[in-house]
């Protein structure tokens, strides 16, 4: 067996079975679910995925390792299930995986592929969004993923190489799928910082926030992707702030139950009698 495609899954019935269709040419097709309440699981297995579950959500990069656990092809390709496989990234892979068992051994036993993403209708090629290069095509044995509760990598033995094809990326739905999404990368992110012992203050998350906004909007050229540009440096300048401010609650412990209204009374009159 040559290929094996693995793919994390939670509620994204309206995308997976684009994103198997793009992998058409695979020998397999592994979907590893985490609770699915919509149809997932069913549309997964009608597109010819070899479907498991797992009853607890361990983090992405733990839940990734199980994945790729139960995959036998000797090459892994990572897919998310918002992500397509573009024709060429296809034709390349399948080019590269026959040399390979022609005995004309590849270069390299991990490739990183470039991830053209799609927000608010429109190809974001600026803002730190593209080219987004990610190590996803692997030989399986030669690398693994990092245990990182959120934004977790692949970590090979070696040295990798780039492919020059395209993995098509729609993350987002609508803009209440985008804060839904934020919000949750955010608490995941905030836990991680805190259990490494990350403090911060008020300064700091200001800082943060606006920095975010100055590297997405002009460092990283934003302000070329027009208003979903604009928009899409506002919203990771939010992602920051939902992240640290959730770090802050974490350190702090904030007792959010406010005091009893006598507590508040009894201040008011020493107030008064001073």
């Amino acid at each position: 067996m040559r290929l094996s495609v693995i793919i994390i899954t939670k509620n994204e019935a309206a995308h997976i079975e684009q994103c198997i269709a793009s992998v058409a040419f695979a020998d397999e097709i592994i979907v590893l679910d985490s609770g699915s309440t919509d149809d997932t699981c069913s549309r997964a297995r009608r597109a010819g995925a070899k479907v498991f579950q797992s009853a607890d959500w361990p983090g992405f990069g733990v839940q990734k390792n199980r994945a790729l656990d139960y995959a036998q092809g000797q090459w892994v390709l990572s897919l998310d299930a918002d992500e397509r496989v573009g024709a060429a990234l296809g034709a390349e892979i399948q080019r590269l995986l026959s040399a390979d068992q022609a005995g004309q051994h590849p270069s390299f036993e991990a490739y990183e592929v470039s991830r053209l993403s799609c927000y608010a209708g429109r190809w974001m090629r600026h803002s730190g969004w593209h080219p987004d290069y990610l190590l996803r095509l692997f030989r399986r044995g030669k690398a693994r993923f990092s245990d990182d509760l959120v934004h977790e990598r692949v970590v090979p033995s070696g040295p990798i190489g780039r492919l020059q094809g395209l993995i098509y990326h729609y993350p987002y739905d609508s803009q209440a799928t985008h804060i839904a999404k934020m919000s949750h990368y955010a608490e995941a992110a905030a836990q991680g910082l805190h259990a490494r012992g990350k403090k911060i203050g008020m300064v700091g998350i200001t800082v943060k926030m606006l920095w975010t906004f100055i590297r997405v909007y002009f460092l990283r050229r934003g302000f070329l992707d027009g208003r979903q540009g604009f928009i899409l440096a506002l919203m990771a300048a939010s992602g920051n702030m939902f992240r640290y401010t959730q770090l802050w609650f974490l350190n702090e412990q904030i007792d959010w139950h406010p005091p009893s209204p006598d507590a508040d009374e009894a201040a008011a009159d020493k107030r008064a009698e001073s």
